[in-house]
C-alpha cells in the first residue's frame, strides 16, 4: 500500500513539474541602452498595453503617483553625472516615477529602486531631484507604453515617455565636454606620474638602460613634489644605487623614510633604515 502511494505521490509531481507552461507576459519587459556622448544610459521597464483602455485621466489618473510603465518599479541608470532642469543629477541608479497631468508630467528621479510598483512608504529624502515637463498631444495611438532616449547628440538627450496619444519628454545634459576636454590635456601634456614610474621600475627590474631609469623616475618625482609618494621616492632610492649614485640614493632613501613614516607604513620605514644602514648613511 505504501509503495502504491508512494508511485502516486511521484506520479503527481512529475505530472505537477511537467505541467507547466509558458505564456507571454502581459506587460513584457524591455531593456534600453544608449550612449550620449560619453555618458552610457540604460532604462529597464515593463511595457503595459492599451488593450482598449483610456489611459491617462483614467486607468493612469491625473496628479496620481505613477510607476512610470507595469509591474517592478522602471529604473534610469546613468553612469556619469547629469544635468536636469539645471539641476545635478549625480551618476547611478534610479526608480523613474511620475504624476501626468492633462497639460504636464511632474517627473521624480528616486533613489530606492527596489520597489514593485510604487513605494509602500513615501520617503522625500529619497527623491533626488523633480522636474516637470509638457504634456504633448501625438496625431497617432500608441498601443504599447514605450521609454525612448531621442534627440542625441554629444552633449544632450531626451528621455521621452509614449503611452496612448501623449508624449512626455525630459532633456538631460552630459559633462562630455569637460571629459573631452581633461582627457585632451591629460594625453598633450606628456606621461603622467604614473607612466615614468612604471616605465622606470621595468628597466631597473630587467637590466635595460639604467641612465634611462633614472631620468623617468626623476620625472616621476619631479611631477609629485607637491604631494610626495613615499613609494616612488623609495624607488627612486634604489634606481640611483643601481646606476652608481650613492648620495641620490641616500637623499631620496631619507626622503621615503620621512614620509613613510607620516603615514605610518611600517613596511617602507623597514626598507628604507635597512638601505641607509647598507649604504652607510
Amino acid at each position: 500500500m505504501k509503495k502504491i502511494l508512494l508511485s502516486l505521490f511521484i506520479a503527481c509531481v512529475t505530472f505537477v513539474v511537467n505541467a507547466q507552461v509558458k505564456t507571454p507576459q502581459p506587460s513584457p519587459s524591455s531593456k534600453l541602452q544608449q550612449t550620449v556622448g560619453l555618458t552610457d544610459v540604460t532604462v529597464e521597464y515593463a511595457r503595459p498595453g492599451m488593450k482598449g483602455r483610456k489611459i491617462f485621466g483614467d486607468l493612469v489618473p491625473f496628479g496620481k503617483l505613477w510607476r512610470t510603465g507595469a509591474n517592478k518599479n522602471t529604473v534610469v541608470t546613468f553612469d556619469q553625472d547629469v544635468t536636469i532642469d539645471g539641476k545635478k543629477l549625480k551618476k547611478g541608479s534610479y526608480a523613474l516615477y511620475t504624476k501626468p497631468g492633462a497639460s504636464s508630467w511632474e517627473v521624480i528621479f528616486y533613489n530606492d529602486t527596489n520597489n514593485w510598483g510604487t513605494p509602500r512608504k513615501w520617503d522625500d529624502s529619497k527623491v533626488a531631484l523633480t522636474t516637470t515637463v509638457p504634456a504633448q498631444k501625438m496625431p497617432m495611438p500608441i498601443e504599447t507604453f514605450t521609454i525612448s532616449i531621442d534627440d542625441v547628440n554629444n552633449s544632450s538627450a531626451v528621455l521621452g515617455m509614449l503611452w496612448e496619444n501623449t508624449y512626455a519628454g525630459v532633456k538631460f545634459e552630459v559633462p562630455t565636454d569637460e571629459a573631452v576636454v581633461k582627457n585632451i590635456a591629460s594625453v598633450m601634456s606628456g606621461p603622467s606620474p604614473n607612466d615614468y614610474y612604471a616605465a622606470a621600475s621595468y628597466y631597473m627590474e630587467e637590466g635595460k638602460d639604467i641612465k634611462k631609469a633614472v631620468e623617468w623616475i626623476d620625472k616621476a618625482i619631479e611631477l609629485t613634489k607637491d604631494q610626495p609618494r613615499f613609494w616612488y621616492l623609495r624607488k627612486q632610492s634604489l634606481i640611483h644605487a643601481k646606476a652608481g649614485d650613492k648620495k641620490g640614493a641616500i637623499k631620496a632613501a631619507k626622503a621615503s623614510l620621512m614620509h613613510a613614516e607620516k603615514a605610518g607604513n611600517a613596511d617602507y620605514i623597514k626598507m628604507n633604515k635597512d638601505s641607509l644602514k647598507e649604504w652607510g648613511a
